[in-house]
């Protein structure tokens, strides 16, 4: 997985830079931990389908 390095290596090194370009006190960063983790697609479901029975004629 690819990550964005400068941004990473900031807010791994300085966790609370966050919260201070969010307005919020450094300290809510001891709350956090920063990691690069990766989001799998969510599942596509059809809502509902018609499908010819199986022992239809073709």
């Amino acid at each position: 997985m690819k990550t964005d390095s400068i941004f990473y290596r900031i807010f791994q090194t300085v966790p609370g830079f966050f919260f201070e370009l969010l307005g919020e006190p450094a300290d809510c960063a001891q709350g956090y931990v920063f990691r690069s983790v990766e989001v799998k697609q969510l599942a596509f479901r059809l809502d509902g389908v018609f499908l010819p029975q199986p022992d239809a004629p073709d």
